[in-house]
C-alpha cells in the first residue's frame, strides 16, 4: 500500500481538442485556459465517479497541450473510497478520466456543442468516460536495470 503522502501517481487525457464526447460535447484548444489560470491543479478536485463526497488523491499538474487536458495526479489511500480506486487503477479495472465542469461560452455547430471556455470543477476517475479516448494509467517507474536490458 503506497503512503497517503506519496500515492499512487497517475497520469493522462481528461479531455482530447476536437473529439465529439457521447454526449456531443467538443472542447477546442484553449478551453480550460482560464480556469486553470484562476484555479491551478490546487483548484481541481479528483473524485471517483463524480461523486463530491469521494475525494481519492490529488491532481498535481493540469496542463493544456498539443493533444488536449493532460493530468497529472496522485491517487491516495487517506479513505475506503481512495483505497478501492488506487486498487482499481492498479489492476487495470477502472481507466477512464472525466470531467466536471460548467460551460462558459459555447456555440452550436449542427449537432455539436463546441465548448470555447469552461470553469473546470474536477476531473474523475471513472469506469466508462463519456469521451472514450479520456484515459489515464499508473505511471509506474521501471527499475533502470530492467529499462537497460531491454535494449542490450
Amino acid at each position: 500500500m503506497t503512503g497517503a503522502a506519496e500515492g499512487l501517481p497517475i497520469s493522462g487525457y481528461a479531455s482530447l481538442w476536437g473529439v465529439a464526447d457521447l454526449n456531443r460535447d467538443v472542447l477546442v484548444r484553449g478551453a480550460f485556459a482560464a480556469s486553470l489560470a484562476r484555479s491551478g491543479a490546487a483548484g481541481v478536485r479528483m473524485l471517483h465517479q463524480h461523486e463530491g463526497r469521494a475525494v481519492v488523491g490529488v491532481w498535481d499538474e493540469l496542463t493544456e497541450d498539443e493533444q488536449g487536458l493532460l493530468v497529472r495526479g496522485r491517487i491516495l489511500d487517506w479513505s475506503a473510497e481512495a483505497r478501492f480506486a488506487g486498487a482499481l487503477a492498479r489492476a487495470g479495472a477502472m481507466d477512464g478520466l472525466s470531467i466536471g465542469f460548467r460551460p462558459v461560452r459555447a456555440r452550436r455547430a449542427g449537432a455539436l456543442r463546441v465548448l470555447v471556455e469552461v470553469d473546470l470543477w474536477e476531473v474523475s476517475l471513472v469506469t466508462f468516460p463519456m469521451l472514450p479516448g479520456a484515459r489515464f494509467r499508473p505511471a509506474v517507474p521501471v527499475p533502470p536495470a530492467e529499462a537497460t536490458s531491454a535494449f542490450a
